[in-house]
Protein backbone atom coordinates (compact mmCIF):
# COMPACT_ATOMS: atom_id res chain seq x y z
CA UNK A 1 0.00 0.00 0.00
CA UNK A 2 1.24 3.61 -1.14
CA UNK A 3 1.46 5.99 2.15
CA UNK A 4 0.38 9.71 1.94
CA UNK A 5 1.72 12.24 2.43
CA UNK A 6 0.05 15.00 5.10
CA UNK A 7 -3.02 16.72 4.39
CA UNK A 8 -2.52 20.11 2.05
CA UNK A 9 -3.57 18.43 -1.10
CA UNK A 10 -4.95 21.70 -3.60
CA UNK A 11 -5.33 19.32 -6.56
CA UNK A 12 -2.64 21.57 -8.63
CA UNK A 13 1.02 20.17 -6.35
CA UNK A 14 -0.72 17.39 -4.11
CA UNK A 15 -0.88 14.75 -3.88
CA UNK A 16 2.65 14.96 -5.73
CA UNK A 17 3.13 13.26 -9.34
CA UNK A 18 5.55 11.82 -10.99
CA UNK A 19 7.38 14.04 -13.24
CA UNK A 20 8.34 11.92 -15.92
CA UNK A 21 6.14 9.54 -18.22
CA UNK A 22 7.30 6.45 -20.24
CA UNK A 23 4.85 5.02 -23.05
CA UNK A 24 1.77 7.87 -21.74
CA UNK A 25 2.75 6.48 -17.72
CA UNK A 26 3.78 7.68 -14.81
CA UNK A 27 7.37 6.52 -13.82
CA UNK A 28 7.04 5.25 -10.69
CA UNK A 29 9.02 7.52 -8.12
CA UNK A 30 9.54 8.78 -4.20
CA UNK A 31 6.74 11.55 -2.99
CA UNK A 32 8.70 14.61 -0.79
CA UNK A 33 7.32 14.32 2.84
CA UNK A 34 5.77 17.24 4.09
CA UNK A 35 6.45 17.38 7.42
CA UNK A 36 10.33 18.54 6.66
CA UNK A 37 10.67 22.42 7.15
CA UNK A 38 13.84 24.03 6.27
CA UNK A 39 16.76 24.55 8.70
CA UNK A 40 17.41 28.15 7.23
CA UNK A 41 14.58 30.52 9.03
CA UNK A 42 15.51 34.18 7.24
CA UNK A 43 13.91 33.68 4.16
CA UNK A 44 17.37 33.52 2.39
CA UNK A 45 17.84 30.38 -0.03
CA UNK A 46 17.55 26.83 1.38
CA UNK A 47 19.12 23.75 1.06
CA UNK A 48 16.37 20.99 -0.15
CA UNK A 49 18.94 18.28 0.20
CA UNK A 50 17.65 16.97 3.49
CA UNK A 51 14.23 16.90 2.31
CA UNK A 52 14.89 14.31 -0.32
CA UNK A 53 17.02 12.52 2.13
CA UNK A 54 14.21 12.32 4.57
CA UNK A 55 11.29 11.61 1.67
CA UNK A 56 13.47 8.48 1.33
CA UNK A 57 13.34 7.32 4.88
CA UNK A 58 9.60 7.69 4.85
CA UNK A 59 8.94 6.32 1.89
CA UNK A 60 12.01 3.64 1.71
CA UNK A 61 8.85 1.10 0.63
CA UNK A 62 8.53 2.75 -2.70
CA UNK A 63 12.39 3.04 -3.28
CA UNK A 64 12.93 -0.13 -5.56
CA UNK A 65 9.84 1.27 -7.40
CA UNK A 66 11.23 3.85 -8.65
CA UNK A 67 14.95 2.87 -9.09
CA UNK A 68 15.94 3.78 -12.30
CA UNK A 69 16.72 0.07 -14.16
CA UNK A 70 20.70 0.75 -14.89
CA UNK A 71 21.75 -2.90 -14.40
CA UNK A 72 19.88 -3.61 -17.12
CA UNK A 73 20.52 -0.60 -19.49
CA UNK A 74 22.51 -1.05 -22.70
CA UNK A 75 24.28 2.29 -22.74
CA UNK A 76 27.73 3.40 -21.63
CA UNK A 77 26.80 5.01 -18.49
CA UNK A 78 28.34 8.30 -17.51
CA UNK A 79 27.62 10.32 -13.91
CA UNK A 80 29.03 13.45 -12.93
CA UNK A 81 28.15 14.73 -9.23
CA UNK A 82 29.25 17.13 -6.90
CA UNK A 83 30.05 15.57 -3.23
CA UNK A 84 28.68 19.37 -2.02
CA UNK A 85 25.32 19.27 -3.56
CA UNK A 86 22.87 21.00 -1.35
CA UNK A 87 20.04 20.27 -4.13
CA UNK A 88 19.59 16.72 -3.63
CA UNK A 89 21.91 13.63 -2.44
CA UNK A 90 23.58 13.64 -6.11
CA UNK A 91 27.01 11.89 -4.89
CA UNK A 92 25.45 8.91 -2.99
CA UNK A 93 22.98 8.31 -5.81
CA UNK A 94 25.56 8.42 -8.51
CA UNK A 95 27.18 6.14 -6.24
CA UNK A 96 24.60 3.77 -5.82
CA UNK A 97 24.06 3.43 -9.48
CA UNK A 98 27.18 2.66 -10.50
CA UNK A 99 27.90 0.03 -8.29
CA UNK A 100 24.26 -1.24 -9.66
CA UNK A 101 25.93 -1.32 -12.80
CA UNK A 102 29.30 -2.68 -11.69
CA UNK A 103 28.08 -5.81 -9.67
CA UNK A 104 26.60 -6.81 -13.45
CA UNK A 105 30.20 -6.23 -15.10
CA UNK A 106 28.45 -3.37 -17.02
CA UNK A 107 30.13 0.18 -18.20
CA UNK A 108 30.13 3.22 -15.97
CA UNK A 109 32.10 6.21 -15.37
CA UNK A 110 32.07 7.95 -12.52
CA UNK A 111 33.30 11.72 -11.76
CA UNK A 112 33.04 13.29 -9.01
CA UNK A 113 34.45 16.26 -6.95
CA UNK A 114 33.62 16.45 -3.48
CA UNK A 115 33.62 20.07 -3.07
CA UNK A 116 31.78 20.72 -6.29
CA UNK A 117 27.88 21.40 -6.06
CA UNK A 118 24.69 21.12 -7.80
CA UNK A 119 25.41 22.45 -11.27
CA UNK A 120 28.97 21.93 -12.67
CA UNK A 121 29.92 24.52 -15.53
CA UNK A 122 31.25 23.21 -18.33
CA UNK A 123 34.66 24.67 -20.00
CA UNK A 124 33.43 27.74 -21.62
CA UNK A 125 30.34 28.43 -18.98
CA UNK A 126 29.87 31.16 -16.80
CA UNK A 127 29.29 30.75 -13.43
CA UNK A 128 26.33 29.86 -12.10
CA UNK A 129 24.45 33.04 -10.84
CA UNK A 130 22.59 32.92 -7.04
CA UNK A 131 19.40 31.70 -7.13
CA UNK A 132 17.15 33.84 -4.23
CA UNK A 133 15.68 30.76 -3.78
CA UNK A 134 18.03 27.32 -3.31
CA UNK A 135 21.23 26.87 -2.40
CA UNK A 136 23.52 25.23 -4.85
CA UNK A 137 26.41 24.04 -2.70
CA UNK A 138 29.83 24.06 -4.11
CA UNK A 139 31.77 27.11 -5.38
CA UNK A 140 32.05 28.65 -8.51
CA UNK A 141 35.57 27.24 -8.62
CA UNK A 142 34.92 23.81 -7.36
CA UNK A 143 32.16 23.84 -10.27
CA UNK A 144 34.38 24.64 -12.73
CA UNK A 145 36.75 21.69 -12.04
CA UNK A 146 34.38 19.25 -11.69
CA UNK A 147 33.01 20.43 -15.33
CA UNK A 148 36.04 20.53 -16.99
CA UNK A 149 37.40 16.74 -15.95
CA UNK A 150 33.83 15.57 -17.20
CA UNK A 151 33.68 17.65 -20.32
CA UNK A 152 36.23 15.41 -22.63
CA UNK A 153 33.89 12.46 -20.77
CA UNK A 154 30.84 13.97 -22.00
CA UNK A 155 32.06 14.92 -25.56
CA UNK A 156 33.20 11.10 -26.17
CA UNK A 157 29.48 10.02 -24.89
CA UNK A 158 28.23 12.23 -27.20
CA UNK A 159 30.01 11.12 -30.08
CA UNK A 160 30.15 7.24 -29.47
CA UNK A 161 26.58 7.84 -29.25
CA UNK A 162 25.80 8.92 -32.62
Amino acid sequence: MQRRTRARRDGAHRPYRSSWTWREQAVPFVPLDDSWTPAEADGGPVAIRRWYELSERTFADLLPLAEIPVDTARADLLLVAGGDDAMWPSLPFAEQLARRRRSVGATVRLITRQDAGHRPRFPGESPASASPRFQYGGTPEADALLGTVAWPHVLHALRSGS
